[in-house]
């Protein structure tokens, strides 16, 4: 079981399972909602998810067609977002985890329109496009 909330601690949550590889997406949406170079994101089963607070202060926002992104109201943290095109999975925000979570990076998708101004310097894999199934 891994915890996590936003800046404000207004919205907390736990996960149960192991946590899959974080993905690290660089297409212009994900880093426009993050206002960083890529979104750090983890695939987790909604089943596996359980909100412990703050659901009152969650809002979401649809940023594409079938795409919600959801967050604080409160501090404006990015929780997670979620498509209408894969039913019963979040992409929860890393960065929101508490630590020790025992997550390892897994691979960069969307790298042929990531930040000119950030060169990737891991050995992790690289897709120019979407996410590998």
């Amino acid at each position: 079981m891994v915890t996590g909330s936003c800046l404000c601690r207004a919205v907390r949550y736990e996960v149960s399972g192991e946590l899959a590889p974080i993905q690290f997406c660089h297409c212009t949406d994900c880093r426009k909602a993050q206002g960083s170079a890529f979104a750090s994101n983890i695939p987790v089963a909604e089943a596996d998810f359980r909100l412990i607070g703050g659901e009152e202060d969650l809002q979401a926002y649809e940023s594409s067609p079938g795409k919600e992104r959801v967050f604080c109201r409160r501090c404006g943290s990015p929780i997670f977002s979620r498509h209408v095109s894969k039913p019963g999975v979040l992409r929860l925000r890393a960065g929101t985890l508490d630590a020790p979570t025992g997550a390892r990076a897994g691979f960069h998708f969307h790298v042929a329109s990531k930040a000119d101004w950030w060169e990737i310097t891991d050995v992790l894999p690289q897709h120019p496009g979407e996410r590998p199934q």
